[in-house]
């Protein structure tokens, strides 16, 4: 009978990394530049494993294979087979991400044979004066957007955002971005991994090298619109699904839960994934409790479909994600 899951994060080690999210989301680690935590993934080498129950050490590729619809839906599974439709994340940035953005599906598909990537955040937590850079702060051209960047001048183009713990942003492929220091995120996004660099700061690695830029492959990606439809506004009640996105890709609430919570999944034909961004509590399924604290995530099987959420803190919050 399937449950709720929970895999063993995948960290990576990053230039800009920090070490959040070993103090604040508790991921046990001795590296001290840990930017990223996956913690669901099947893309490429980085497949998640099982942490619980009778599951544990089976790859989440070998359980798509063995229960396929029961475990991402049936439609889903028509759609994506044997590889998980989402990439979710935890990132820590002490310092600057690069300037980036990533192609749409058709590009994605015809370059890389790939996904796209369409993603969206979730603020976590920030430190005083942090900021994330979203897309431009006008309209731009191709030819004015080359220029600043030859010029080394790209930043006065974007548009920079301060943020604060419970904000959220939409990124659409194309848009230009990046997350800025001080900043810890959920990221929720397509099962890709390409990004599309075209400016790191000038800075260099240990050994004297600066990374790659993707300056070309970029320029057919770009959206060189200025949009302002990417902050996402939500209700922020209690025992309530509050919806930040619903879209093509990905539906995502916010949910925070006193005491407890019934969510009916019933006419959903879905995987849902619960991400703990606040507090502590239980998932409950037919059978199955399992503990669930800031900075772990769950991934509930599309055929479970009562869950009873209960805070063991004041409240717990947490993202909840299907499609």
């Amino acid at each position: 009978m399937l449950y709720p899951i929970k895999f063993h994060p995948i960290l990576k080690e990053k230039i800009w990394g920090g070490n959040k999210l070993k103090t604040i989301l508790n991921k046990l680690t001795e590296t001290e530049n840990v930017g990223e935590s996956w913690e669901i993934s099947t893309v490429g080498d980085d497949v998640s494993i099982v942490y619980n129950g009778e599951f544990a050490g089976r790859t989440l590729n070998d359980l798509i294979k063995e229960y396929k619809g029961e475990l991402l839906g049936k439609k889903i599974y028509k759609e994506f087979g044997d590889q998980f439709p989402l990439l979710i994340k935890f990132i820590d940035a002490k310092e600057d991400l690069s300037v980036q953005l990533h192609p749409d599906d058709e590009l994605a598909k015809k370059r890389h044979n790939s996904f796209g990537k369409t993603e969206m955040w979730y603020v976590v937590q920030s430190d005083p004066d942090a900021k994330l850079i979203v897309g431009f702060n006008k309209d731009t051209t191709k030819e004015e957007y080359e220029d600043f960047l030859r010029k080394k001048e790209i930043t006065k183009l974007l548009n920079f955002e301060k943020i604060s713990k419970g904000d959220s942003y939409f990124i659409k492929a194309g848009r230009i971005h990046a997350i800025g220091a001080g900043s810890l995120i959920a990221e929720i996004q397509q099962t890709s991994d390409i990004t599309y660099r075209v400016y790191d700061w000038d800075r260099k690695d240990s050994e004297g090298n600066e990374r790659e830029l993707h300056t070309d492959l970029a320029l057919e990606a770009l959206d060189f619109k200025a949009d302002a439809s990417f902050k996402l506004e939500y209700n922020e009640d209690n025992n309530k699904v509050n919806n930040l996105i619903s879209g093509t890709y990905f539906t995502t609430s916010v949910i925070e839960v006193e005491d407890s919570f019934q969510r009916d999944y019933k006419d959903l034909d879905s995987f849902k994934i619960l991400m703990c961004v606040e507090g502590n509590g239980t998932i409950n399924t037919q059978g199955h409790s399992l503990s669930v604290s800031l900075g772990e995530t769950i991934l509930i099987p599309a055929v479970v479909k009562d869950v009873l959420i209960k805070s063991t803190t004041q409240t717990i919050k947490l993202l909840e994600v299907y499609i």
